[in-house]
């Protein structure tokens, strides 16, 4: 298959990739961490930690923002899930007041939730599926309004 004929059906998508400003926290706490290690061990133990800790820290960040999500062949994919565009009700933008509100009290248990703390809009995708328990589905998006228009569409 080409690379136009995966394009060509596609109408949005998005990776949900960890913020710039987020990186510097967890990286020097895994070069605090292999310090701490660093001064209790002489040797090859002595700069093991930074080998292991600091790769692996940036491994874990950039797995966290490897998130998609994406409307292509008539289905609306988000992280690991998909669901048929046929299948989906009212789309709703959330937002930024009730936010907060959407992600905590009014949260049904039984919701499908893409969430990604340092993407701050959200959409709530309703489902019309009467054998599918999911209510419906709040995912986070840099750009609501593109992600909304294209589950209408």
């Amino acid at each position: 298959m080409s690379e136009t004929a995966v394009t060509a059906t596609t109408t949005y998508r998005e990776r949900l990739y960890v913020t710039w400003w987020i990186w510097p926290l967890p990286l020097l706490a895994a070069a605090l961490l292999a310090a701490e290690v660093h001064m209790g061990f002489p040797g090859v133990r002595s700069w093991l930690p930074y080998v292991v800790l600091l790769p692996l820290t940036v491994l874990l960040i950039v797995r966290m923002g490897s998130t998609k999500v994406e409307v292509a062949d008539g289905e609306l994919r988000a992280g690991d899930a998909h669901i048929p565009l046929e299948l989906l009700g009212e789309v709703e933008i959330i937002a930024q007041e009730n936010r907060r509100r959407t992600m905590g009290p009014d949260l049904d248990p039984a919701a499908h939730v893409v969430h990604r703390g340092w993407v701050k809009p959200l959409v709530r995708v309703r489902v019309n599926d009467p054998e599918d328990p999911t209510p419906y589905w709040v995912i986070s998006t840099r750009h609501p309004e593109r992600l909304a228009a294209a589950i209408r569409s």
